[in-house]
């Protein structure tokens, strides 16, 4: 297991190597210059040449590579030119409102499509298999922002039950907390629970044909431990990738919806960067994310070994 993971960890060496050189080269022949933004339209070029040289914009672009690279090792990302602070430190500043959301729409997603999905299984070919896979086909085709929108004017609107945008922290009180977040994470749990509902019916689809579970059936074993105990275990682990690949879309995919709802997450903090040309931000925020979503698919392989003891780690 311990060699398993060190190869793992020494495999996101070179995957995120590659990530922040093409992160890097993208983002200097994105049109814009920092100083330019942060000085105004009335800066004289001399000024904005001097703002160039104190920032190192002026180096050759494989120095300024090389400098920011050196400095990841050492845990510093650089600094926001823009708000004046490090870049790690404005990342956790912001990573609150997004884990919360994408926590909280996982939530919704996985109680949502796994009972879904096995209903479908169990009940193919039926009506209600073809309602629940419209459904979840309908859910895959409507945009986020669409289904945000739709749902800001129903419930925030039309019934006023909830607030339409904005943000409250945890320590304001969990209900408070929550009351901002049900809408946002509705509209991407709803996409999600597509998703994984079509892959636990097809998981699920495939291990019901199974011999062993034509066999419990025929000795009598109940429906429900048939399904929840045998099916539903082993078709787990198609179930499990699926889910971490959905949160870590969660995590990367959720700035449309942080827009729409005005919530301060990573998302506000990447488009705001952009605007602004704040480099480092954007780079930083990207690495870090990339690797986040690295540890994600390695814990959950992990994960294989306690769903399916027969998943071994050792193996040549």
């Amino acid at each position: 297991m311990k060699s398993y993971i060190l190869k793992r960890m020494l495999s996101m060496i070179p995957v995120l190597l590659i990530v922040s050189v093409i992160v890097f080269m993208i983002i200097h022949l994105i049109p814009g210059d920092p100083a330019s933004v942060m000085l105004g339209e009335e800066a004289t070029p001399q000024e904005v040449q001097e703002l160039r040289d104190e920032l190192g914009l002026n180096l050759p672009i494989y120095e300024q590579f090389i400098q920011w690279f050196s400095g990841i090792f050492q845990g510093d990302f650089g600094n926001s030119i823009y708000m004046n602070m490090p870049v790690l430190e404005a990342f956790l500043g912001h990573i609150g409102p997004t884990l919360s959301l994408a926590l909280l729409a996982q939530s919704i997603s996985i109680a949502i499509a796994i009972p879904i999905g096995v209903i479908a299984a169990k009940r193919r070919g039926t009506y209600v298999d073809q309602l629940f896979m419209t459904i979840a086909m309908l859910g895959l085709s409507l945009p986020s922002f669409l289904m945000a929108l739709l749902l800001m004017l129903l419930f925030g609107v039309n019934l006023n039950w909830l607030p339409v945008a904005g943000y409250a922290p945890i320590s304001n009180g969990l209900w408070n907390h929550l009351q901002y977040m049900i809408l946002p994470a509705i509209s991407l749990g709803a996409i999600q629970a597509a998703v994984i509902s079509r892959m636990s019916r097809s998981s699920m689809i495939d291990i019901l044909s199974m011999n062993y579970i034509k066999t419990a059936k025929a000795k009598g074993v109940k429906d429900r431990v048939v399904i929840y105990k045998h099916a539903l275990r082993n078709a787990f682990i198609p179930i499990l990738t699926i889910l971490g690949e959905t949160f870590g879309s969660l995590i990367t995919g959720a700035v449309v919806t942080e827009t729409v709802f005005n919530l301060p997450g990573i998302g506000q903090l990447v488009i705001n960067a952009i605007v602004r040309r704040d480099y480092a931000v954007i780079q930083g925020t990207i690495l870090i994310i990339a690797l986040a979503y690295l540890l994600l698919n390695l814990l959950i392989d992990l994960l294989y070994g306690l769903v399916d003891p027969r998943v071994r780690f050792n193996r040549k």
